[in-house]
């Protein structure tokens, strides 16, 4: 497996709907730079990840380490997101940088394989929702359609009866199946910079769990860890939900923009909505256009739903909670063969 920059260079033909789209983007200004803001808000992440660890170490053998174990897990989740805007060149035009800070944050900073991550999220922007060719469709665990469905064996057969209600509580193994992934990657060759990703995962893995294990006692540690892991994933889980799940798949005859738009849905909501899902709930605008820095997500949004809606193209909104529901209607209706359901019902 090779790992793979998000270079984000989408198809603009002459005369495409996507380069009518582009040009209007372009004339706004919303693809530059924008290193205040990323100075900023990366400056942020890591005074809250040093001080949550010195909140940590100053605590010590205590119950309320548990406090700090759920504060880990947004920072972590945050660290997460910025690792995203690195792979998406948001933050620094150039490629070695990106991976440099990319490296830091993902292998050291969390426990996650920067470069296993990049190569799964390429293939995703490539072809979202398409049962085929994007992982996150993928019918690992969890399936999307009742093609998957009726093919499914094993463990996805056995939670696909009930996979809406087993959803939420799936995620709480997020974290943990990042690093076991990850790990598994780093086994194979391909990766670009493996020996630097061994090293700085490694140093991230024995760094935790020593620090855990030294400041408290077994069961407190086991319980950190459980805490701090399974809300890492729940809150990661959790941004990444409302984006696809429960749109329509893609076809091979969808051009770029129709395949970007048609299988996404945004969210609403004011700035906190923004801060919480790391600007993914832009997810229209950021599928058209990856590279485009976060903040300026928001001010693409009204120019490209006007631009849906002048061609014809669906635009899917809705708020946070209604994202969900209808996230987890379809998990239920999908899983309806395994059930013996003629149609399947609403959770």
């Amino acid at each position: 497996m090779s790992q793979t920059m998000i270079v984000d260079r989408p198809p603009a033909s002459r005369g495409s709907d996507f380069a009518h789209l582009s040009e209007r983007i372009k004339q706004a200004g919303l693809l530059g730079r924008r290193p205040g803001y990323y100075a900023l808000r990366i400056g942020l992440v890591v005074a809250a990840y040093a001080g949550a660890w010195a909140a940590f170490a100053r605590l010590g053998d205590s119950w309320w380490q548990l406090l700090v174990a759920a504060a880990l897990a947004v920072i972590f989740a945050q660290v997460a997101l910025v690792a995203h805007d690195l792979a998406h060149r948001q933050v620094f035009a150039s490629r070695k940088p990106s991976e440099i800070a990319g490296l830091l944050a993902g292998n050291l900073g969390i426990g996650m394989s920067y470069g296993w991550w990049v190569d799964k999220h390429t293939r995703h922007h490539a072809n979202p929702n398409h049962e085929d060719h994007d992982p996150d469709v993928a019918p690992d665990i969890l399936i999307w359609s009742t093609d998957q469905a009726r093919a499914s064996k094993g463990v996805p057969r056995f939670i696909g009866r009930h996979q809406a209600y087993l959803f939420f509580p799936l995620l709480l193994l997020e974290g943990l199946n990042l690093h076991v992934s990850g790990a598994r990657a780093l086994r194979r060759r391909g990766i670009r910079h493996r020996a630097a990703e061994l090293t700085l995962f490694t140093a991230h893995v024995l760094g935790y769990l020593g620090v855990v294990f030294a400041m408290l006692p077994p069961g407190k540690a086991v319980a950190f860890i459980a805490v701090h892991q399974g809300l890492f994933g729940l809150y990661l889980g959790c941004t990444f939900a409302p984006n696809h799940k429960g749109m329509p798949m893609a076809t091979d005859d969808m051009d770029y923009l129709r395949k970007q738009v048609i299988t996404s849905r945004d969210v609403s909501g004011g700035r906190l909505v923004d801060l919480a899902l790391g600007g993914l709930n832009h997810q229209i605008e950021h599928h058209l256009f990856p590279n485009m820095p976060t903040p300026n997500l928001r001010r693409a949004k009204p120019i490209v739903r006007a631009y849906c809606d002048e061609i014809g193209v669906p635009y899917a909104e809705s708020s946070l909670v209604a994202s969900y529901r209808q996230a987890l209607t379809h998990l239920h209706r999908v899983g309806a063969p395994l059930r013996g359901d003629r149609v399947g019902r609403r959770p």
